[in-house]
């Protein structure tokens, strides 16, 4: 039987921190768009900021369908599968919003997220989601898995890239700007990597 959470805390929030990835689904208002599921992974990429309120950090890539649902209606679903340990599956489901770069929200919410060098690999935008409905069950069909460490490919990728390189790059995607059903995605062009502030600028930060 699942058991509803009223707030996110104690071993469910330990549960959530521990996990090396998660999944994201979003979906627009049309019957007929087209549902997206996205796997989320990257050590120090997520992170709960209260109770009831997570976000984690949208990088480069060559869709921004989240964004784009977020954006129209901002109905989401996160969900934690333990790949190691007791059997477990845990559901968010709430309220996303994308926050961009020239949001006065940014420098705040970027701190929650100290051990993650973010300029390896084309930050565009830190997704923050409100919970209205918290649950888990029991996962016992989730297979065990081992986790080894995170890949390093997208940092390879990416961390050659400065905002006019990444905007060029996104220009050229069909489903940056713009979603598969034609919904506003990421907007372009990108607002400019904000100044790191001179206490974080010190810290050497590192991924995986």
């Amino acid at each position: 039987m699942g058991k509803t959470y009223p707030r996110i805390d104690g071993r469910l929030r330990d549960f959530i921190l521990a996990q090396p990835m998660f999944f994201t689904a979003t979906a627009p208002l049309s019957g007929d768009g087209t549902i997206n599921l996205s796997p989320k992974g990257l050590t120090g990429s997520f992170a709960v900021l209260d109770e009831s309120t997570v976000a984690y950090l949208d990088f480069a890539g060559s869709n921004a369908e989240t964004i784009a649902h977020l954006r129209e209606n901002g109905r989401i679903t996160l969900m934690w599968c333990a790949f190691a340990g007791p059997p477990n599956i845990v559901r968010v489901h709430g309220r996303g919003e994308p926050v961009f770069r020239d949001d006065p929200r940014w420098a705040e919410l970027i701190g929650h997220f100290p051990d993650i060098d973010t300029n390896l690999h084309g930050l565009r935008a830190i997704v923050v989601v409100r919970a209205e409905l918290i649950r888990d069950t029991c996962g016992y069909a989730v297979p065990l898995m081992t986790y080894d460490q995170d890949r390093d490919l997208h940092a390879k990728r990416f961390e050659r890239e400065d905002d006019a390189s990444l905007d060029a790059y996104f220009a050229k995607k069909e489903h940056v700007a713009t979603s598969i059903d034609g919904l506003p995605g990421l907007p372009l062009p990108l607002p400019p990597t904000p100044a790191v502030p001179a206490a974080r600028a010190t810290e050497a930060p590192a991924v995986g």
